[in-house]
């Protein structure tokens, strides 16, 4: 897989439009050519044609770069779980809140694979996947007891919805994406029933 690098002029001023994507992108190319720890704050912000200062306004550190969207995929997950219909069961709740994930990751295809790729080469981001990952089951057990589900039903029916967007997740990221992240989502949910009623 090629990168298309974009440079851009260092007049260019810190006001210009886009400064969070380009300074996104200017990360990710640097993360993947240079490698994360290696790739420095300041270079991030030359390559974007930015500064520093510019830099901090949008991330808190150069870990930030790959975890900023972890809040509005949270929010995505926990509201398809309140909008649910109340009839829905929470395995049918959280399997739509995953799908509406899975949904988002293949709209974005090129960058969330870009993105994996730095974190699967770095065991510091690796485990801070982990946590994000244990912070959205916490998130979406915390929405299905909103809809009066029970324990240990609505952590069970989280954890087990994370577990199927984990292991979806990595085999499309294995398979460089050729598959569609929704319906591996969907066969895991199949399979996961098939399990459970075994």
């Amino acid at each position: 897989m090629s990168l298309t690098v974009i440079r851009y002029h260092r007049g260019m001023g810190r006001w210009e439009p886009n400064a969070h994507g380009r300074l996104e992108q200017a990360a990710i190319e640097l993360y993947i050519e240079r490698g994360f720890e290696q790739t420095t704050v300041a270079e991030i912000a030359k390559v974007a044609g930015l500064t520093e200062r510019t830099f901090f306004r949008y991330f808190v550190d150069k870990r930030e770069v790959l975890f900023w969207g972890a809040g509005a995929l949270q929010e995505l997950l926990v509201k398809t779980v309140l909008d649910a219909p109340r009839s829905e069961g929470p395995i049918s709740v959280i399997s739509a809140a995953i799908q509406a994930a899975g949904a988002v990751f293949q709209e974005r295809r090129e960058g969330v694979l870009l993105r994996q790729r730095v974190i699967g080469a770095n065991p510091e981001l690796q485990e801070r996947e982990l946590i994000k990952l244990a912070f959205l089951a916490t998130a979406l057990a915390d929405a299905l007891r909103k809809r009066g589900v029970k324990e240990p039903s609505a952590s069970l029916s989280a954890e087990a919805g994370i577990a199927v967007l984990k292991i979806a997740f990595q085999r499309w990221v294995r398979e460089a994406g050729s598959h569609d992240l929704g319906q591996l989502i969907r066969d895991l949910f199949a399979e996961l029933k098939t399990v459970t009623e075994s």
